[in-house]
């Protein structure tokens, strides 16, 4: 604990959460697909832990029985879980984040093996300089973004997400958890970490069958390893662009896409 004239001071705690579930409309069960002998989820899960910044990865899902195996496989690895509303996911992250005493939240998503470590200290450390409410590597249409879809990194306060879960209450701010942080201009301190060149046209995320094909043919190239970082993908993506074409067609979704049981809760 740092001290200021011998006055302690308290560290935030930093949680990063990870929001999955089975019942994805596109791939089912996605987050416990094998890639290289582990599941999905144990990619991000373990990738997050390689940070220097978070000081705990929880991964939060539904209370759904379909949710059941995730809850199993977290338990059976020593994972810390939350299981919340299946379709309120703002609520799911509020109440894990007050759960596990978060002062600061990360949030990150199961279908994105390839996060990267380096990128999410990036971004919190962004976070804290820029004295930011919300910061982020990237924010969804119509925004631009600069860094590869599957490299999602989020970071508010726990009193800015408080203050979402209190106040949004149209169904696309509650499934997609933080837009009520940043698209009115002016609402919160709202800080955007950029890269250049533009790398923001590539997807290394998994939301499709097209994508599970790429990302474990990604892995395999890299040998299984699990401390590679994007830079190597990169280096991938532009010595083999063949690999990279089989999910080509594929369309990432918007903010505006939500589950249609949200406009009837």
């Amino acid at each position: 604990m740092e001290s200021i004239n011998n006055i302690p001071i308290k560290k935030p705690r930093i949680v990063a959460i990870v929001q999955g579930r089975m019942s994805s409309s596109r791939l089912p069960g996605k987050v416990l697909k094998d890639i290289y002998g582990l599941p999905m989820l144990a990619w991000v899960i373990q990738r997050s832990c390689l940070t220097q910044s978070l000081d705990e990865v929880v991964v939060a899902t539904t209370v759904d029985p379909s949710d059941d195996p995730i809850q199993t496989f977290c338990e059976s690895q020593g994972f810390s879980v939350f299981r919340g509303d299946s379709l309120d996911v703002l609520d799911r992250y509020y109440q894990a984040a007050k759960q596990f005493e978060a002062d600061v939240v990360v949030r990150l998503t199961a279908d994105c093996p390839l996060i990267d470590p380096g990128i999410i200290d990036e971004t919190v450390a962004a976070f804290f300089e820029t004295k930011a409410d919300f910061a982020a590597n990237r924010l969804p249409p119509p925004w631009k973004r600069t860094f590869p879809i599957g490299l999602d990194t989020e970071v508010c306060s726990f009193a800015a997400l408080q203050q979402a879960w209190k106040k949004a209450d149209q169904p696309y701010q509650r499934e997609h958890v933080m837009p009520y942080l940043y698209e009115e201009e002016g609402r919160f301190r709202v800080h955007v970490v950029n890269h250049d060149p533009d790398y923001g046209h590539y997807r290394w995320t998994v939301d499709t069958p097209e994508d599970l094909v790429l990302i474990r043919q990604i892995i395999d190239q890299l040998g299984g390893r699990m401390d590679f970082s994007w830079k190597d993908v990169l280096v991938l993506q532009e010595k083999a662009p063949e690999l990279f074409t089989v999910n080509a067609s594929v369309k990432h979704k918007t903010m505006r896409d939500v589950d249609e049981r949200l406009n009837h809760k």
